[in-house]
């Protein structure tokens, strides 16, 4: 777990914020890990996830609050939460200002389909470069489309571990492209469902809200979340 949280961008989120933009603006490759405990949790059963992590290829960023209490009971502090669904939320504002493209892959068709009539709303120089649902059965088959499509932005929603192997896969075959799993962001993002209110993200109870909402998330959340405390603690 310490080369773990080793591997974690230790700055702000300002300037994380900054250093995407400069790659974005450069036509630079990255791909950012949006790390949580269920992440590390992974990358300490699978040889391939670990790798993932561990690879130079890869920038991780605290997305829990779990990994930044973790980064510090090992004294290697990290400024802050990057949560991903705020990451996003700044592609697609920096897509808009440099007039960029994106491509979105996961999440269910009414989502994909509300998300993308949000944006080209709401960033008008944001220019959607493709989409695909996450029911597709070959999902190479699409990684193969997106590289001949040359996207800036690269979002895929298919939820942990699929969405970081799929692009880990598929990277080296890029010249370029801000890479990112995000989850279930798709859902909040394009506006049909809500985020946690501000008292819980501004307290770092993000967690707590999806568990209070969505009671069947409890035993995921002891299995990977409650399980890497302890390990870290050990």
């Amino acid at each position: 777990m310490k080369r773990f949280i080793d591997k974690l961008y230790k700055g702000s989120k300002k300037d994380f914020f900054s250093l995407v933009e400069k790659n974005l603006k450069n036509e630079e490759r990255q791909f950012i890990v949006t790390a949580n405990p269920e992440a590390f949790m992974y990358g300490n059963r699978t040889g391939n996830f670990k790798n993932l992590l561990l690879s130079e290829d890869t920038t991780v960023i605290a997305d829990g609050i779990g990994i930044v209490k973790a980064a510090k009971k090992v004294d290697m502090p990290v400024s802050e939460r990057i949560p991903g669904v705020e990451l996003a939320e700044h592609l697609f504002s920096l897509g808009d200002k440099y007039n960029k493209n994106i491509y979105l892959f996961g999440a269910k068709p009414e989502v994909l389909e509300a998300l993308c009539k949000k944006l080209e709303n709401e960033y008008k120089n944001l220019k959607i470069a493709g989409f695909c649902d996450g029911y597709k059965a070959d999902k190479d088959k699409t990684f193969e489309e997106i590289k001949a499509l040359s996207p800036d932005i690269i979002l895929v929603a298919l939820g942990i571990p699929a969405q970081e192997e799929l692009i880990f896969k598929h990277l080296s075959g890029f010249e370029k492209g801000i890479f990112v799993g995000v989850g279930g962001s798709f859902d909040v993002l394009s506006g049909l469902k809500k985020r946690a209110p501000k008292f819980f993200i501004k307290c770092n109870l993000e967690w707590f809200y999806r568990i209070i909402t969505e009671p069947k998330r409890i035993k995921r959340f002891y299995n990977n979340n409650v399980k890497f405390l302890l390990k870290v603690k050990k």
